[in-house]
């Protein structure tokens, strides 16, 4: 990919992409001038898609019209609303549709997955994350080691970039999996690391763990709708993640799991029970039904009813991305991607760096770029000048051009307002 400095180039690669209506179908916050924002923090909290208004005045409407009747009436029944999401959901994270399920929130069906998926024993006992996981993720794991009796101390590994480095080497993953393997009873890594923005090779790891006997989740927080994922083909066997974010659910929204189909069939598979979780054709039976009979699949995972205004603006997202298709995405988002390394190479290089991985195939569409000098004054400064991205304590400045809506004068505009930030 050959890139040039000036605007002119920035429009010309935005009248020539084939997605570049898709940005009109979503509501851009406004600058303080009154202008459109440059908006780089998808990877936190996607835009609102035009649709979410519209389908939850359905939604509303079939409250006020049918009341409890809306479970079996209306234009999409809650009874079983959830399930219009199985064959989406797979697409977006490669999977088959009996593999995924909407519930909950994101820490929330993570801790539901070490029900299932984390089952030490004296010999085999310890859980592996990356160093600089969200802590979430680390709240949750520290927590349930605490639950089984566990001193995380002891029972928790963390791969840690090498003496000098941002980012954690596969190698270095690999060899702590050949070294201590059969003491490890779970391996949780986030599929991109919020902080850095790497892309850990998940089929490796997922590989390289259940040689030595591990169970392997990931948390796709950042990496659901951002980038390529075959969760089946690569034999993951639990995954979890947040719809916010590259999704553009609206925040908090709805989570999502994925439970492979060799552990999904199995309804003996020790969990935590709930009425949504079980027989669907005996779910009203109520006080007549005293036992808990998980359905077969992801499905049988759930524990309560989900929420439907919450799901409806899931699902006005998730029409977008099946509309657009992931390849498609991701190609945009390469080459969006490589043009803000390329107009941010051009800056001082004694101030700035990309911690983030060059190599396309070890990241999504996040940059993360050190400051050497000033970092939090200069993201308020770009706040002024209508520059919405991320910064992280001490010197880290978080931006990620979403390929859904952003656009190349986006990327170029956020280029020219960092040069004449740094030099006054």
């Amino acid at each position: 990919m050959i890139f040039e400095t000036g605007e002119d180039f920035a429009k010309q690669c935005d009248a020539t992409d084939p997605l570049r209506a898709f940005r009109d179908r979503f509501h851009i916050p406004k600058a303080p001038d009154g202008s459109d924002a440059t908006y780089f923090a998808g990877n936190s909290l996607g835009l609102q898609p035009k649709s979410v208004r519209a389908m939850l005045d359905e939604e509303l409407s079939d409250w006020a019209n049918h009341g409890v009747a809306g479970h079996f009436a209306g234009k999409r029944p809650w009874f079983r609303y959830h399930e219009q999401f199985r064959e989406p959901a797979g697409r977006l994270v490669g999977a088959g549709p009996d593999e995924t399920v909407l519930m909950n929130t994101l820490t929330v069906n993570l801790h539901l997955m070490m029900v299932s998926f984390y089952k030490p024993t004296k010999t085999r006992c310890k859980i592996l994350m990356e160093d600089a996981a969200f802590p979430s993720d680390t709240y949750a794991v520290k927590t349930q080691l605490h639950y089984h009796g566990l001193d995380p101390d002891d029972a928790l590994i963390v791969v840690k970039p090498r003496s000098g480095e941002r980012l954690v080497l596969q190698e270095d993953i690999e060899t702590i999996l050949a070294d201590q393997g059969e003491t490890i009873a779970l391996v949780l890594f986030g599929g991109v690391n919020f902080f850095t923005g790497q892309l850990f090779d998940m089929p490796r790891i997922t590989a390289a763990a259940q040689e030595r006997g591990c169970l392997v989740g990931f948390d796709l927080a950042h990496a659901a709708g951002n980038v390529r994922l075959d969760l089946h083909d690569w034999g993951v066997d639990f995954a979890a993640w947040c719809n916010y974010k590259y999704l553009n659910g609206g925040p908090g929204a709805v989570g999502g799991c994925f439970v492979h189909q060799r552990h999904a069939s199995r309804t003996d598979l020790l969990r935590f029970g709930g009425w949504w979780g079980n027989d669907p054709e005996t779910r009203f039976r109520m006080h007549l039904e005293s036992d808990f009979v998980p359905r077969p699949g992801a499905d049988g995972w759930q524990v309560s009813n989900p929420p439907i205004f919450g799901l409806t603006a899931v699902k006005a997202s998730y029409d977008l991305f099946d509309e657009v298709g992931m390849d498609n995405l991701c190609d945009k988002s390469r080459r969006l991607t490589a043009y803000l390394e390329f107009l941010i190479d051009q800056l001082d290089g004694h101030r700035f760096e990309v911690i983030t991985p060059r190599d396309p195939n070890r990241r999504g569409c996040q940059l993360s770029i050190l400051v050497r000098e000033g970092a939090k004054e200069l993201v308020d400064s770009l706040t002024l000048d209508g520059v919405v991205c991320d910064f992280r304590p001490p010197d880290i400045i978080r931006v990620a051009p979403v390929p859904l809506y952003n656009t190349y004068q986006d990327v170029w505009r956020f280029a020219k307002i960092m040069a004449e930030q740094t030099h006054g």
